[in-house]
């Protein structure tokens, strides 16, 4: 309400382009870390390791990690304080930034202060070896409308449901074929999913496997909700057989798509019970198997101490996986959401 305008700006492979040397700068203060290159500053060992991590370069740290997050947060939270001091010293007022990660929402009242404000910002991000992605950086717009995703937006002004199963589903995938691989497609299927567990009949379950199948196909992120629901329409196939033979139906289609290992855990969670096993690439599908598998290269590790807490069979509670019913449960997939 106190704001009419809102800037968004992105940071083009954020990740990828951080200056190692920053690091100890958040940590110490930028002059500190250079007057004490050579000493045990730990924001110098850190930068030490990662460019060993990255073969000298000084330029970029490894994406994946909650222990990466950590690190680049330290270094925008740095960029951060930087960015305040030069608003401040132009005197700019009437403004609020937000940051998520290396997502800038920017709200004024007035375009030309945001336009300064992103100016600032591009300067101050250069000495961290980063600059604004143009194609994703925006001028001022609406506060309401542009303070929500496209996708999310989308899905807000679009009819969410219906009281028909397989229209609901449907509902769902053309959402999905407009914004793929979106995150706003995993709460309507969490949604979708906890009204399956309220169906007493359902009709056509193999029309439902079908369209829920398409799109974890074309939005892979969504296969762990997908898999749950495919889980529970198979319930509604009268044999085992006819379950198994779906099962392979949905292995070969997924099966097209690269980096598969995530879909291939989902069907080993849903498959098991119904025997299928086609010979799984994942590592982690391989570690029910009676014979212990290799996740990474243990052969360098001399301590057998160290070997043993890094116990790829450990991993797996095998009694567990057996306990497990057919039907995977909502907790199963949304813990996360549950819980935080």
């Amino acid at each position: 309400m106190e704001y009419e305008y809102i800037f968004h700006a992105d940071i083009t492979d954020c990740y990828g382009s951080i200056y190692t040397h920053s690091i100890a700068w958040a940590l110490h203060d930028k002059e500190i870390a250079k007057k004490n290159r050579g000493d045990k500053l730990i924001g110098n060992i850190i930068d030490r390791h990662i460019q060993n991590m990255r073969h000298g370069q000084t330029n970029g740290i490894p994406q994946g990690s909650v222990l990466m997050d950590f690190i680049a947060e330290m270094v925008l939270g740095y960029a951060d304080l930087q960015l305040n001091d030069k608003v401040e010293q132009a005197g700019i007022g009437e403004y609020q930034i937000l940051r998520y990660r290396d997502d800038y929402r920017v709200f004024v009242n007035n375009p030309q202060k945001g336009e300064a404000i992103l100016k600032a910002l591009t300067e101050v991000l250069i000495e961290f070896g980063l600059k604004l992605n143009t194609s994703k950086t925006t001028g001022p717009q609406s506060v309401i409308s542009s303070s929500l995703k496209p996708d999310k937006l989308a899905w807000l002004q679009a009819r969410q449901e219906d009281e028909n199963l397989e229209k609901h589903l449907l509902v769902i995938h053309a959402h999905g074929l407009d914004y793929p691989n979106a995150g706003s497609l995993v709460q309507p299927l969490q949604d979708y999913l906890k009204r399956l567990n309220h169906a007493e009949h359902i009709q056509n379950p193999l029309a439902l496997i079908s369209i829920a199948v398409d799109i974890a196909y074309n939005s892979p992120r969504t296969f762990p909700v997908v898999a749950a629901i495919v889980s529970y329409l198979l319930s509604f196939l009268e044999t085992d057989t006819e379950r198994l033979e779906v099962i392979k139906k949905v292995h070969k289609k997924l099966s097209k798509l690269p980096n598969t290992g995530l879909m291939e855990i989902g069907l080993q969670r849903i498959g098991h019970f119904y025997g299928f096993n086609p010979g799984y690439d994942e590592k982690l599908c391989l570690l029910l198997d009676e014979n212990e598998k290799a996740l990474w290269n243990n052969d360098w590790i001399t301590s057998k101490e160290l070997k043993d807490a890094i116990n790829p069979a450990d991993i797996i509670d095998k009694m567990k996986f057996k306990a497990m019913k057919p039907i995977v449960q909502p907790f199963e997939i949304n813990l996360f959401n549950e819980y935080y």
